[in-house]
């Protein structure tokens, strides 16, 4: 099955895989969330990718988790009233469909045009319940990327980003560099992120790493001091979720895993292994 074909060839491929996961919940009798969208949009590829990797390095819990996480704070946004959402490297992402979203919303996906079309043709016969926008831009590409906030931020009044998935395959130059540019504008409040430990990556560079270094996406960005970071970028963290805890919550975890949930969570997680989902409220001093 770990076929040449099969494997994790590039960055978007990743989307596919998690796409998978996502499919695989939406199955269960006891989904946390419902994404009728996910096997379509998993393909294939999205099936043989994740028969390549062997069980012990899978950890499905993680990306439920992760997914059920960013739900929660998305749909917590919109109720306090944000009005544009803007999803950084939005892979296979379905929440403009899936979601109980007010149909003024404004939703802006922004990624690789490879990827986007692709979605835009598993998804061309189905309606989003909010008004979505999709750009095809490089983030690295840093005019671009400015240029776009700017356009956003003029017609905006209160916006959410999301980078989902992201930042772990930046450097920490590029992740303080993109949290400058979002910090620079006069409506992107509020920022959601996951976060891994130096000693999570660590972990799962030396299970996933090669596959993903040969895919030329590899592991960068944890941060020693965890969501404390941003602060010197002009964000701070309003909320921080640990993944584990947040998994035991939703019963996603094997029976080690649970036993390990059980125990404390010290003042600073992120000195240890660890992963959790922040949200970032911008530097009022920014305004």
């Amino acid at each position: 099955m770990d076929s040449d074909e099969s494997r994790i060839r590039n960055i978007s491929d990743t989307a596919r895989w998690v796409a998978e996961y996502r499919a695989e919940e939406s199955e269960r009798p006891d989904a946390v969330f419902r994404d009728p969208f996910a096997r379509r949009l998993a393909g294939t590829r999205g099936h043989e990718i994740t028969g390549t990797i062997p069980r012990q390095m899978q950890q499905r819990w993680a990306f439920i988790t992760r997914t059920y996480l960013f739900d929660h704070f998305v749909a917590e946004q919109v109720r306090a009233g944000v009005d544009t959402v803007v999803n950084l490297a939005a892979g296979l992402d379905a929440r403009p469909y899936r979601m109980a979203l007010p149909p003024t919303l404004k939703w802006i996906e922004v990624d690789l045009p490879e990827l986007l079309a692709y979605k835009q043709e598993v998804l061309a016969d189905d309606k989003p319940v909010c008004a979505l926008e999709r750009v095809a831009l490089d983030l690295a590409d840093v005019a671009g990327r400015r240029a776009l906030f700017s356009r956003i931020d003029a017609a905006a009044t209160n916006t959410l980003v999301l980078t989902e998935g992201l930042l772990i395959y930046f450097s920490a130059g590029e992740v303080g560099a993109l949290a400058e540019d979002l910090a620079a504008t006069r409506t992107f409040r509020h920022w959601v992120i996951d976060l891994s430990s130096p000693a999570l990556m660590a972990m799962m560079q030396k299970e996933m790493g090669d596959r993903l270094t040969q895919a030329g996406a590899p592991f960068k960005f944890a941060p020693d001091d965890g969501p404390h970071f941003f602060e010197r970028h002009g964000w701070r963290a309003a909320d921080v979720r640990s993944m584990l805890k947040s998994a035991a919550k939703i019963n996603r975890l094997s029976l080690m895993f649970r036993l390990l949930a059980l125990l404390p969570e010290s003042s600073k997680p992120w000195s240890r292994v660890w992963s959790g989902i922040c949200l970032l409220a911008r530097d009022p001093k920014r305004s």
